[in-house]
C-alpha cells in the first residue's frame, strides 16, 4: 500500500532534520497521534490494538501516571545534589520486590546509562575488563554496551571489542537444553579465553528471559548452572530486566526470579515510569560503594523528582490493579490460542512465552525448521494494516514478538488471535 502523502512528508522531513537511517516500523509506518490504555490512533483517526509496547507499562496516559508527573512538575523538580524524599521511596520501593541483597540503585535517564554503569561496576569490583554476552542480543547504544550487541556493533568505535566474547544464545526449539548446563558450559569456556588472552574476566551479561533471542522457552530455574559459572569464576552476573521485568513474565515481579537466580547488578529503564525517561541500577551495597570510589558518577536528570513520581505511579499501579496477576491469566489464554492455530498452520514451528510476551516461531519446513523470515515480516505488515501492532525478533528475525502493555485482557487477545487466523489463512509461504 502506498504511504499517504501527510506520512511520506513526516518521512521525508525525518531524513532532513534527523539524520538517515532513523528506523521505522512496518513498510507504511504509523502515524500515531493519540494513545489511552492498550490502543492507539493514527492521524486520520483509524485504532489499532498494541500488541508491542512495553514502555506504557501501565497502560498508554495511565491516569494514575499522568497526574503524578503534573502534581510533582507544579511542585518541585531539580537533581539529587538536593535532597528530597521522592528518590528514597522509589529505591526503598523498587528494592522491596527483590531480594534483600539487592538494597541500592542509582537511577539514570535510560537502560544504555544503567547498563554503562553495570559494566563499570563489573571492572570495579574484579579488577578486569572482559565481558561475556549472547550473540543475538542488544542492551543499549553507549559506545561501550554497543558493543554487547553482536549483530549492532559499530564499524567505528573505541577499540573495545577485545574485552567482549559472545555465547551462542539458547534455542529451546533447534538446540534444546532443558536444565541451562550446555548453555553455562559455553559461558565457562568464554571465561577460560578471557582469563587465557590476560584481560580477564569480569561479568555476565544477559537479559533472564533472553526476549531479544526469540525468549526460547526454557523452564523456571534455568539459569541456576550459569549463575554458579560465573560465581566460581569470580565476576558479575549482570541482569539486563529492561524488556523482561516488572511482571511481564506473570510468574514473577522479576524474570531473574523465574530463572532461579539472584543477580550480582540488575539495570532497569523503558518501562519504569509508563514513556518517562527513567533508568536505573540495582545492586548490593558493597558493589555500589565500591562504584561510587572508583568513579565521580553523577546525573543531572537521573532520579529527578517527577521521574521519581512517575516510576512510583508504575509500581503503585502494578500492585493496586494486580497486573502480574492479570499478566498470568491472559497470557495462559493466550498461549492456548497460540497451540490451536499450531495445530491449524503447519509453518508455525514453534510457540512460546510467559504472562505478556509470547509469540510463534514461523518455519518454511517443520522438520528442516528453517525460518521463515520473509514471510514474518509479511504477516507482520498485514496484521499493521488490519489494526493489530506487533513485531518480530530473534536470530532470524522469524518469532512474532507480542509483548503488550499490561492491562492486555483475554478480549483484547482474543481480538489479537481473531485477525492473526485471518491473516496466516489469507497469507502463503
Amino acid at each position: 500500500m502506498a504511504l499517504s502523502p501527510k506520512s511520506a512528508e513526516l518521512i521525508e522531513r525525518r531524513s532532513k532534520l534527523l539524520g538517515p537511517n532513523v528506523s521505522t516500523f512496518y513498510d507504511e509506518p504509523v502515524h500515531v497521534v493519540k494513545a489511552e490504555g492498550v490502543w492507539l490512533w493514527d492521524a486520520d483517526g483509524r485504532k489499532y490494538l498494541d500488541c508491542y509496547n512495553n514502555v506504557p507499562h501501565v497502560g498508554h496516559c495511565n491516569p494514575r501516571v499522568v497526574d503524578a508527573i503534573c502534581r510533582q512538575a507544579s511542585t518541585l523538580n531539580t537533581h539529587t545534589r538536593y535532597l528530597h524524599d521522592g528518590i528514597l521511596d522509589y529505591v526503598e520501593k523498587l528494592t522491596g520486590t527483590m531480594d534483600a541483597s539487592l538494597d541500592t540503585a542509582i537511577m539514570t535517564c535510560t537502560g544504555s546509562e544503567a547498563n554503562d554503569i553495570a559494566l563499570r561496576m563489573a571492572e570495579g569490583m574484579t579488577g578486569k575488563r572482559g565481558i561475556i554476552a549472547t550473540d543475538a542480543t542488544y542492551h543499549g547504544n553507549t559506545s561501550l554496551v554497543s558493543q554487547l550487541s553482536k549483530s549492532n556493533v559499530p564499524t567505528v568505535g573505541f577499540g573495545l571489542g577485545q574485552y567482549f566474547r559472545f555465547v551462542e544464545a539458547p534455542d529451546s526449539y533447534r538446540h534444546p537444553d532443558p536444565d541451562g548446563t550446555k548453555f553455562a558450559d559455553t559461558v565457562a569456556e568464554q571465561i577460560a579465553e578471557h582469563e587465557k588472552s590476560g584481560i580477564g574476566f569480569a561479568a555476565l551479561v544477559v537479559c533472564p528471559y533472553f526476549l531479544n533471542e526469540g525468549f526460547p522457552d526454557n523452564p523456571d530455574g534455568w539459569l541456576n548452572p550459569t549463575a554458579e559459572v560465573v560465581r566460581k569464576a569470580g565476576g558479575l552476573l549482570i541482569c539486563d530486566e529492561v524488556q523482561s521485568g516488572f511482571g511481564r513474565t506473570g510468574t514473577h515481579m522479576w524474570a531473574h526470579q523465574k530463572m532461579g537466580i539472584v543477580p550480582d547488578v540488575m539495570t532497569l529503564g523503558k518501562p519504569m515510569a509508563n514513556g518517562h525517561p527513567v533508568g536505573a541500577v540495582v545492586t548490593r551495597s558493597e558493589i555500589l560503594a565500591t562504584f561510587r570510589k572508583g568513579y565521580r558518577y553523577f546525573n543531572t536528570f537521573g532520579g529527578n523528582p517527577v521521574s521519581c513520581a512517575a516510576a512510583m505511579a508504575v509500581l503503585e499501579e502494578i500492585e493496586d490493579k494486580q497486573l502480574l496477576a492479570n499478566a498470568k491469566t491472559v497470557g495462559d489464554h493466550a498461549r492456548a490460542r497460540l497451540e490451536s492455530l499450531q495445530h491449524k498452520y503447519d509453518f508455525i514451528g514453534d510457540i512460546r512465552g510467559s504472562g505478556l510476551i509470547f509469540g510463534a516461531e514461523m518455519v518454511l519446513d517443520g522438520d528442516s525448521k528453517e525460518p521463515a523470515s520473509e514471510f514474518t515480516d509479511r504477516v507482520i505488515n498485514e496484521m499493521r494494516q488490519r489494526g493489530i501492532i506487533h513485531s518480530k525478533l530473534g536470530r532470524h528475525k522469524n518469532t512474532l514478538k507480542i509483548r503488550p502493555p499490561m492491562p492486555f485482557s483475554k478480549e483484547n487477545a482474543d481480538l489479537l488471535f481473531d485477525t492473526l487466523d485471518d491473516v496466516l489463512a489469507e497469507t502463503s509461504l
